[in-house]
């Protein structure tokens, strides 16, 4: 691996984990009380509970497209969303959060012993570099969110 791509990667791992211009997926969760995980403020169509799932869900597709042709997307957008407001109880919580971490180091590891810009046979057109964007992306977007609904819930660091 020469230096550029090197560099590459470790931006992309960066930007994966949040923290440099964005608040991290952990900072957006961190000291959420357990209570606000699944109101849904008036307005809005999800709660925090629903962004967190979805993030896990989306984050495993991405994943999953990206290391196995086989693979089958669950169905959109249906299977993307959870139905319920809130977690069943603490360890489906907890459960969600420790997914999204290890999918997102299976990520990375993924990243960093792959051609990113080889295309993926079985897609039309992505690479692991554009996952590897579309994931960064999607998911500080959504932690975009759960910091709007924990102010509009009074239950953010200003």
């Amino acid at each position: 691996m020469n230096d550029q791509h090197k560099i590459l990667i470790n931006e992309l791992t960066k930007l994966l984990l949040g923290g440099s211009a964005h608040a991290s997926f952990h900072d957006a969760i961190k000291g959420l009380k357990p209570s606000l995980r699944g109101v849904k403020p008036d307005g809005m169509p999800y709660s925090i509970w629903q962004l967190v799932e979805h993030i896990r869900i989306a984050q495993w597709d991405m994943l999953q497209f990206s290391k196995d042709a086989n693979h089958q997307s669950p169905k959109w957008p249906d299977d993307y969303w959870p139905k319920e407001n809130a977690p069943e109880h603490e360890d489906a919580w907890k459960g969600s959060i420790k997914q999204i971490d290890s999918d997102l180091d299976e990520f990375i590891e993924l990243l960093e012993h792959s051609n990113i810009y080889q295309v993926l046979e079985h897609g039309d057109g992505q690479t692991i570099l554009r996952e590897a964007l579309q994931l960064a992306d999607h998911n500080s977007y959504h932690i975009g969110e759960i910091i709007a609904l924990r102010r509009v819930l009074g239950d953010w660091k200003s």
